[in-house]
């Protein structure tokens, strides 16, 4: 598809945190409170549910009332991406015409387990998902311990699919993945970054579009403003500010989780900060030294955006 132009969405896109109420259901006012506080500190779009939604203690039922609610809360207002990876592949179709339904701008789905590896049957399931019609497709490139899809497999589907026009890189490292991927398909492809987040500046360097973080959305966007102008030296300022946060949240995804809805609930901005069941508990030790980045960070922006 030589006639394919990058897709034009630049800056920071949002990774949503679910926010639940006492009875440990979804909490939609907490929802609205987080949306609007991401627009106002310059989100341009948003994913949900994906990994920092919880996505996997989540029903189907809910995955779709999620996707619907963020799509009237953000409507005119910023890009939504739908998540429609599922351990069951007939879910995944099924998410994604929900999201075509609601008027998403694109949907996000990995390689099914199954088919990893099988070269053939990953072709033929982009190609079959990617008939579902949504206008754009990404697909999320995620090996959290090594180098995920081949770049030759991922510079086929760009030629072969028409809507696929946006990758989600989550391996390790990440940073010559972004480069290989980009070289591969002319720099049509766009690339976003999400869990290296940590090597934020390095990204830039490369060509990355989007970072798509859980919070600090005012930073990200400060960081890549500055970059974009020009003034690299004042874009690594702003990320040095932010580094000691990612270093804690990059240790582990639930820590991450239950960092950011602690920061979430304090801030006033969720009701709760309940999290569903995971792999381990956010002890005492994590507790202490997560209150004390939380300060740190309402000390760094409140002094930042005074």
């Amino acid at each position: 598809m030589g006639h394919k132009q990058k897709y034009p969405l630049e800056g920071p896109v949002v990774s949503l945190n679910t926010p639940f109420n006492e009875d440990k259901r979804i909490d939609l006012e907490s929802l609205e409170r987080l949306i609007n506080q991401h627009l106002l500190e310059g989100a341009v779009g948003f994913l949900v549910p994906a990994q920092a939604a919880e996505v996997y203690e989540l029903t189907h039922a809910e995955r779709i009332d999620l996707i619907r609610s963020v799509r009237e809360l953000t409507s005119g207002r910023a890009e939504l991406i739908a998540g429609a990876t599922s351990y069951d592949e007939r879910e995944s179709f099924t998410i994604a015409e929900e999201a075509l339904r609601a008027g998403c701008e694109g949907v996000l789905v990995e390689i099914p387990l199954k088919h990893r590896g099988d070269r053939r049957a990953v072709v033929n399931f982009f190609e079959s998902f990617a008939s579902v019609g949504m206008p754009m497709l990404m697909i999320q490139d995620l090996d959290w311990v090594g180098s995920g899809m081949e770049v030759d497999l991922i510079a086929e589907l760009f030629d072969r699919i028409d809507t696929f026009r946006c990758l989600k890189v989550e391996v390790s490292p990440a940073g010559p993945k972004y480069s290989a991927v980009l070289e591969a398909t002319g720099g049509r492809l766009h690339v976003s970054g999400g869990w290296a987040s940590h090597q934020m500046i390095e990204a830039l360097d490369r060509g990355v579009s989007v970072f798509m973080s859980t919070a600090m959305t005012g930073l990200f966007a400060r960081v890549m403003n500055c970059y974009r102008q020009g003034d690299r030296d004042a874009a690594k300022d702003w990320f040095h500010l932010m580094l000691p946060v990612l270093a804690f949240t990059r240790q582990h995804l639930d820590v991450s989780i239950h960092f950011y809805k602690r920061l979430f609930h304090r801030r006033g901005v969720f009701n709760t900060p309940y999290v569903r069941k995971r792999s381990f508990l956010y002890d005492g030790y994590y507790e202490r030294y997560g209150d004390e980045l939380i300060s740190y960070l309402d000390k760094v922006e409140k002094q930042s955006f005074a």
